[in-house]
């Protein structure tokens, strides 16, 4: 099985403006897109890399290759959909790059991939010594590729980005391409009043790539405070999408959740309650108009109390409101957003109904727990 990566340690780099800090903008690495690629004398057979430093801003080992958008392989083209250059990963090799960052500050990183030969590739994310996996079994893009977005807290003041794929093939040119690698500071979102919820309008998150359609894909198993999407967890085995309003239609502000991923793909965050009290859950759901179109279900659960959003899309965008009562039964509620049904868009990409501006707030009556309203 074929595999990519990611390790942060520790080294230091200085960027041509600068680290990159809280108080710095978010964006490409230094040559993040690849587009400077190494001279002609360090290219074997056209696009096998020879020698670690060839590539400006990155350290390469293993078999890694510098491909141009057309590239064919046997009867595969291969199409860089952001500018004209990625990088291919072989067996058992790595692109590396030092970055500068701020202790005790949250990052998040975006970067795009897509398979070639092998099918069954799995992201190995780790920031030492926390890690995570992003399966890419399951192809969101139309074109083959997808972003991903991982999070982290640094630890120290400096770090190494490794981007690896231990996987061993057959062939070691059917490892996956990188394209577009990114990084961002995250503000972990504090309480606001009249929202128990933290990041409800999800406007805290992931860099966008520039001309990238297609969102961001947060991987599953996202469970510690390290989210992409501060202040919320995915605690299913399919990726949530996150959208933003330059590409899709959003109902609030201008970033959304997609749930492309049916019952496996759930938007969790955990709001502190009191056992006996009453709450209400408020939201909008309808549909990123990105042409996923047909009979949507929006699911809310709340302790005992759940709430299904029909919502009959066109795939050209809209939305409708929903509320949910409930009654605390714990310390601790955990709120969950997910898709009834799957759904897959005339290209054969897997999509599903969007979510926004969600809230919490106490109520001052208690209602019968359960309650259901749909505005």
């Amino acid at each position: 099985m074929s595999m990519i990566d990611l390790t942060l340690t520790c080294l230091t780099v200085r960027y041509p403006d600068g680290p990159i800090t809280d108080d710095a903008p978010a964006g490409l690495l230094p040559n993040g897109n690849f587009e400077e690629g190494p001279p002609k004398s360090a290219l074997v057979n056209g696009t096998v890399v020879r020698g670690a430093n060839a590539i400006p801003s990155w350290e390469t080992s293993g078999f890694v290759e510098y491909i141009e958008s057309g590239h064919k392989q046997g009867d595969m083209l291969l199409v860089v959909p952001q500018g004209a250059h990625a990088v291919r990963l072989g067996n058992e090799a790595s692109i590396r790059q030092r970055l500068a960052v701020t202790r005790g500050s949250y990052y998040a990183i975006t970067f795009s991939a897509a398979r070639t030969c092998a099918q069954a590739e799995t992201l190995n994310v780790s920031v030492s010594p926390e890690w995570g996996v992003l399966p890419m079994q399951t192809i969101y893009g139309s074109n083959g590729w997808d972003s991903y977005a991982w999070a982290f807290k640094a630890k120290l003041d400096a770090v190494t980005l490794v981007i690896h794929n231990p996987g061993v093939e057959e062939d070691p040119a059917c490892g996956p391409l990188i394209d577009g690698v990114a990084i961002r500071a995250l503000y972990p979102p504090t309480l606001v009043r009249g929202n128990m919820l933290k990041n409800g309008g999800f406007e805290e998150g992931p860099y966008f790539l520039p001309n990238a359609s297609w969102g961001v894909l947060v991987p599953p198993n996202i469970e510690d405070d390290h989210s992409p999407l501060p202040g919320w967890m995915i605690v299913s085995s399919k990726a949530v999408k996150y959208v933003d309003a330059a590409h899709f239609k959003v109902p609030q502000g201008t970033r959304a959740v997609e749930l492309v991923g049916g019952r496996e793909s759930a938007l969790v965050q955990e709001v502190r309650t009191v056992p006996g009290w009453s709450y209400r859950l408020a939201f909008a759901a309808g549909d990123a108009g990105d042409g996923c179109a047909g009979s949507m279900v929006a699911e809310a659960f709340a302790a005992r109390a759940t709430v299904k959003v029909p919502y009959e899309s066109k795939g050209s965008g809209g939305y409708k409101r929903a509320v949910l009562d409930f009654t605390a039964i714990a310390n601790r509620t955990r709120v969950v957003f997910q898709s009834t049904f799957y759904h897959m868009k005339a290209d054969g990409t897997l999509c599903g109904p969007l979510v926004d501006d969600a809230s919490v707030v106490g109520l001052r009556k208690r209602p019968a727990a359960g309650r259901r309203l749909l505005l």
